[in-house]
């Protein structure tokens, strides 16, 4: 059941990984493309390629903040009905009898605000044990010394796999069944 576990966690991390960042990525590559094109198409030298290149970076994290909510959200479509390793979510009706077998996104909203929720507290208790690594074992005074974006998506992927245990065993929605 730990590989069923894994698997499905690395799946899920893999395909949230590629979606929130290629998303961000396209949407940043966009708005400077749209900012070139709104200076009026300057001449390429080495200034105007590193602004665009600044510009890029700048909105890279501002994208990839709201691009891993919807990421999280489409990403939790495909984790159902997938047999991983002789094993396989499934999604239960409302009445928790009968199996949604074509899961849709409207199925999905009342088990996705249960499992965002999940993950906010369970991010929220690494962060504690971060501030408390961080007091404890570094130079660092504050948790915001170091704390950014990159940091918060490694806490979301590493409760991620915890969520998924929690989720199928509490859940009552959820269901893991031998395929």
């Amino acid at each position: 059941m730990s590989r069923f576990y894994l698997f499905l966690w690395l799946r899920w991390a893999a395909r949230l990984t590629l979606c929130s960042t290629s998303l961000a990525a396209f949407s940043s590559f966009f708005l400077t493309a749209i900012i070139y094109v709104l200076r009026g198409l300057p001449e390429l030298n080495m200034e105007i390629i590193g602004a665009l290149i600044d510009i890029f970076k700048f909105w890279f994290p501002v994208f990839f903040s709201f691009t891993i909510l919807i990421a999280l959200f489409r990403g939790l479509k495909y984790i159902f009905n997938s047999c991983i390793n002789g094993f396989e979510l499934k999604l239960l009706s409302c009445d928790s009898k009968d199996v949604i077998e074509s899961v849709g996104y409207g199925d999905l909203v009342k088990v996705w605000r249960k499992w965002l929720m999940l993950l906010i507290w369970l991010i929220g208790s690494i962060m504690i044990l971060a501030i408390i690594y961080t007091n404890l074992f570094t130079s660092y005074s504050t948790l915001f010394e170091w704390f950014n974006i990159y940091w918060l998506y490694g806490f979301i992927l590493i409760s991620g796999y915890f969520s998924f245990i929690i989720m199928s065993s509490r859940c009552k929605k959820v269901k893991i069944v031998i395929c």
